[in-house]
């Protein structure tokens, strides 16, 4: 796919509902990647929205408890990943213990991405991550 260069901001959409598989959200965003172009531009970045993706809807299904909303919208400069859930709790980062199985998904997309901010909705929240593609002087 060969973007137009007037466009100026691109954006998709996909709901998955609770007993959808998150392999489901991962190979939806890799399409939507691979149509942008970042499977051959900034692969390590593709990657990383990849696996944020996983933790982000991961949480929403299981901490949630609620069908996810996936956005990805991107606008020249950044890939902006939400997950919205229909859980007013905002998440917390904590610190899990060396032996806990979970508890690092936060962590991890927090590390990933370049910035993450949590915006409660009236129904809930949306978590964003944003992901800027890697150029010639930014490692990635």
């Amino acid at each position: 796919m060969t973007q137009d260069p007037s466009m100026r901001a691109v954006g998709w959409a996909r709901s998955l509902p609770m007993g959808s598989s998150v392999k489901t959200a991962r190979d939806w965003t890799r399409e939507h990647l691979t149509a942008l172009g970042w499977d051959r531009t900034t692969p390590a970045v593709a990657d990383s929205v990849v696996l944020a993706v996983s933790e982000l809807v991961t949480n929403a299904h299981v901490h949630a408890r609620s069908d996810a909303q996936l956005i990805l919208t991107w606008d020249e400069e950044c890939l902006h990943v939400t997950v919205h859930d229909a859980s007013p709790k905002v998440p917390e980062q904590r610190s899990p213990d060396d032996g806990a199985l979970g508890g690092r998904g936060l962590l991890l997309v927090d590390a990933l991405a370049d910035d993450v901010r949590t915006r409660p909705c009236p129904r809930g929240k949306d978590v964003t991550a944003c992901f800027r593609p890697a150029d010639p002087g930014r490692p990635g």
